[in-house]
């Protein structure tokens, strides 16, 4: 067996090609990073801290690469269904990743060999096909529900400034030609910048205004909040979704196949190697966890603040409209769709641009296709067929993101069970394999993740499976109820009955009497404002506040 040998400069040439790296670091600027992190290995904490917060990359990229629709859509409904209790699993599923993503990049800057080369010959050539394979499906099953969230999100915009009648269907041939054209010009540095740059403001923008609401509407339960991070309970069903869909949606969202298939490659591409090390270590917290955490967080606590949904409304049709109600409390009705459009638009349109990159880079790397060629530019349209997913899924243009993230999720275990292959084989690492007490607890973590989110994803497929098969392929026969979503202290309904009209705005009013006359009234809620009592007593007065003006029914029968 050989061993392993570092990457030559035209290899890590490619690579930075494929992964559109639009200013490659020259080989000056890497030799003083070197010998600067050479002298922070013995300079105090504060000093190294400081020393590694400038050198910050890859991790931050990663951040970046996993705020996509999925991530946004668990959250959202995970503060909306269950208020703070799912607040642990953002951070969690990040926090599993990482032991993977770390071990990768220990790995990677330690030989310097590339890692589908690596995987194959000392973890074997299933783990590594299956890694690729598995990278290039998830791109491809992930597309679905972004052009489903960005064509949502186009035709709700639109219906907002006056424009309607538009459908998703065709607003996803929209979207479509623009994620080619940026895929294909990816060679035009400025251009590149530029529409990063501009994906990147719309992203952490509708952060900032999820952190603005959080200000404003306050937190009521500060011990709800800490016990929804730390407790790791799971609620029963809520609006016909169970909480452990939302969990293991949030799992297989934070870090997917194609992220860790990427991430050494970016190591390489920036020219780290092992002095890089414990940067990639520190890069992984700092750049990718905290941010994750933050803005997961801040989505969450947003939604459980402001979005309340109907105990008769399927949470599988939640569409961009409900959600949107959230900022609605800080900039108005119109302002909320607006921002949240373009916030969630952004997040799909960088994850389309990226899954499309992924795919054309696995040819690159894989079957050794140039760079340009005209079959790397048919891989990179490979994912494209998600287009379509508008057409069979537009009623579940927000939901569709969730049981799509739980079936990449089923991919992950190949690529860990590889990495643990790696990180013990000592003809790979030689003497960087992790020995002692810190390499088997390090070793000892790996296994347990990959076990429990085996265990946890084949447990799923056994009792859920065929509920997630009728979310994605749509044949539930479900019957369309109405939506009930109210804006905290936003409610100005103050006398259902007295509602004028015959058939009220289900967002505005969930009174589902459409009789204006008291003795056929079928609403059951002892309370006329559906948002402060939304659970109906059955046994109770079907009306308790008539309309005085009403006839008085008549006195019964004498037996």
């Amino acid at each position: 067996m050989n061993d392993p040998a570092p990457m030559p400069a035209d290899a890590i040439a490619r690579v930075q090609e494929g992964l559109r790296i639009a200013h490659p670091p020259d080989p000056a600027t890497l030799a003083a990073e070197r010998a600067h992190l050479e002298r922070l290995e013995t300079a105090t904490r504060w000093k190294r801290f400081t020393g590694y917060l400038r050198l910050v990359g890859p991790g931050y990229l990663q951040s970046a690469m996993t705020l996509g629709g999925g991530t946004a859509v668990s959250s959202l409904l995970a503060g909306a269904l269950f208020g703070y209790a799912l607040l642990w699993v953002a951070p969690l599923a990040m926090l599993i990743g990482l032991v993977m993503l770390a071990a990768l990049a220990h790995q990677t800057l330690s030989t310097g060999m590339r890692p589908f080369e690596a995987m194959r010959r000392y973890a074997g050539p299933f783990f590594a096909w299956g890694w690729a394979l598995g990278a290039l499906a998830a791109s491809v099953i992930w597309h679905f529900p972004q052009y489903s969230l960005a064509s949502a999100c186009l035709v709700d915009m639109a219906d907002v400034v006056g424009i309607e009648g538009l459908r998703p269907q065709a607003m996803a041939f929209v979207v479509l030609p623009w994620a080619v054209a940026i895929s294909f010009l990816y060679g035009n540095a400025r251009l590149v910048r530029w529409y990063e740059r501009l994906l990147k403001y719309m992203v952490w923008g509708i952060i900032v205004c999820f952190g603005w609401v959080v200000f404003r509407t306050g937190v009521d339960d500060w011990g709800a909040l800490f016990r929804g991070f730390f407790t790791f309970q799971i609620p029963g069903e809520r609006n016909g979704v169970a909480a452990v869909t939302i969990v293991l949606g949030g799992l297989a969202a934070a870090v997917g196949i194609n992220m860790v298939f990427l991430y050494p490659y970016s190591l390489l591409a920036r020219g780290w190697s092992r002095p890089h090390r414990r940067l990639a270590r520190f890069d992984l917290v700092l750049g990718t966890f905290i941010p994750y955490l933050l803005a997961t967080s801040l989505i969450v606590i947003a939604a459980a603040n402001t979005i309340h949904l109907d105990p008769s409304f399927s949470a599988a049709r939640i569409s961009p409209i409900d959600a949107a109600q959230s900022l609605g409390v800080t900039i108005g009705p119109a302002g909320g769709r607006l921002v949240f459009g373009a916030g969630v638009l952004a997040m799909a349109l960088s994850s389309i641009t990226l899954h499309m990159l992924c795919a054309g880079f696995v040819a690159i790397e894989v079957f050794g296709w140039p760079f340009g060629s005209w079959r790397y530019r048919f891989a990179t349209l490979v994912p494209a067929v998600g287009v379509f997913g508008p057409v069979f899924w537009g009623e579940y243009a927000v939901w569709l993101a969730v049981p799509t993230s739980i079936v990449c999720g089923f991919l992950l275990p190949v690529a860990y069970i590889g990495i643990i292959l790696l990180q013990r084989n000592t003809r790979y690492l030689g003497a960087d394999t992790p020995r002692g007490a810190g390499g088997r607890t390090w070793l000892g973590a790996m296994v347990i993740v990959t076990v429990f989110l085996t265990a946890f994803f084949a447990w799923s497929a056994l009792t859920k499976g065929p509920g997630y098969i009728r979310d994605v392929l749509k044949i539930g026969g479900e019957e369309t109820v109405a939506v009930a979503v109210a804006v905290a202290d936003t409610d100005t309904d103050t006398d259902a009955d007295a509602d004028p009209d015959p058939d009220p705005d289900p967002v505005a009013d969930t009174d589902t009497d459409t009789d204006t006359d008291a003795d056929t009234d079928t609403d059951t809620d002892t309370d006329p404002d559906p948002v402060a009592d939304p659970v109906a007593d059955p046994d109770a007065d079907p009306d308790p506040d008539p309309d005085p003006d009403a006839a008085p029914a008549p006195a019964p029968e004498p037996p």
